[in-house]
């Protein structure tokens, strides 16, 4: 069996690493390897892939609680002898094998790691590819109010100096003979057995004379892919939207796989959400929260609405500006203003006089 990939390395953090850790890492590599950092890099656009694959399962607390058990225990345990790769119909008669035609979807032997042995090792040829996942920052405002974002994947297209076949041009092609034309290997252990792409043809079932020079035999050439994605109004950190067809291409021509986008929103400086409300910080000087003013607060579409803040308002006092929060599902939050009080850190000596006749003749104590 192939070996389980390690996505701690790949991201170059610890297996007891906190998840603000993980995402630290996954932040900083993406940065570096990101296509439009590095346009034209195969080796580059590869690596981004990595790590994108990295942090889709170690940043799900349950996808992770799966990988820990697969990387401690091996995708098929200690069950048995390992059987080795079969690809004729001839070999596999008289063999110990309970035969599965799967791509580990239907393994369940293991707590449920069958969509972690599918990433990870990869399905049948006839399975539609895997969800290319990434995940992509947002603008605050963006996130409240909705709007368009552009983002670049990192995919795989067909090769257009050979078509996508693998073949150079004029090359003889013919059956594979480690598979004998079937683009399937069976590999077993224990009491199982388990079908996948034939690794000498890449699930083709033909291997031609003379690879293709251009992609080495691959059939693919990576390509930035660029998207202009919809952010739907009121979303949240880590909310997830999934588009159909936008992800990699199907090794033998079907349809693209999908593209699952995983939103960050990034911290606004004036602004918090909490629920559906939004929450500011408004300073007001002591004279005003003594005496009373009034404040043009900025809500988050860009208005001004004018506040009264009445005499006598304490630091940390809240007011509420009714409909100015988020809106989703039909529904509307409001705005918090909480009010901070600035106090003068120097006054000259005719300040401090007066300031003292004052809490004087108020009674206050110094």
């Amino acid at each position: 069996m192939p070996a389980v990939k390690d996505y701690y390395q790949i991201l170059g953090v610890s297996p007891t690493a906190k998840p603000e850790e993980i995402k630290k890492a996954y932040r900083r590599l993406a940065k570096q390897y990101h296509p439009d950092a590095r346009p034209g890099d195969a080796a580059s656009a590869e690596r981004f892939k990595e790590i994108n694959e990295a942090y889709s399962v170690l940043s799900d607390a349950d996808k992770r609680r799966q990988y820990d058990l697969m990387r401690q225990y091996g995708p098929f345990g200690s069950m048995g002898a390992a059987g080795g790769p079969r690809g004729s119909p001839g070999s596999r008669a008289g063999t110990p094998f309970s035969e599965m035609d799967f791509g580990f979807g239907g393994f369940t032997g293991f707590g449920g790691l069958g969509d972690l042995f599918s990433s990870i090792f990869g399905r049948g040829r006839k399975s539609e590819p895997e969800p290319l996942e990434v995940t992509v920052a947002i603008p605050f405002r963006v996130a409240v109010l909705g709007g368009k974002v552009p983002v670049s994947i990192q995919v795989n297209e067909a090769c257009p100096t050979c078509g996508g076949s693998g073949a150079a041009p004029g090359a003889r092609v013919a059956a594979c003979p480690e598979c004998g034309g079937r683009g399937e290997v069976t590999f077993g252990q224990g009491g199982f057995a388990v079908r996948r792409p034939c690794p000498a043809c890449r699930g083709r079932g033909r291997v031609a004379s003379q690879v293709c020079p251009a992609c080495r035999g691959q059939g693919e050439a990576p390509l930035t892919k660029r998207l202009l994605v919809t952010v739907p109004p009121g979303t949240e950190d880590g909310q997830r939207i999934r588009l159909k067809e936008q992800g990699q291409r199907h090794p033998a021509g079907g349809p693209a796989g999908d593209l699952v986008i995983t939103f960050e929103v990034e911290p606004d400086r004036f602004f918090r959400r909490d629920g559906l409300d939004l929450t500011c910080t408004v300073p007001i000087n002591l004279a005003q929260a003594v005496l009373g003013t009034k404040l043009r607060v900025r809500t988050v579409d860009g208005r001004r609405v004018v506040l009264k803040i009445p005499p006598g308002t304490g630091p940390g006092r809240k007011f509420r500006i009714r409909g100015q929060g988020i809106e989703k599902n039909g529904r509307r939050g409001d705005q918090l203003v909480e009010i901070a009080v600035t106090v003068p850190e120097r006054l000259t000596p005719e300040e401090e006089k007066l300031f003292r006749e004052f809490a004087d003749k108020a009674g206050l104590k110094y």
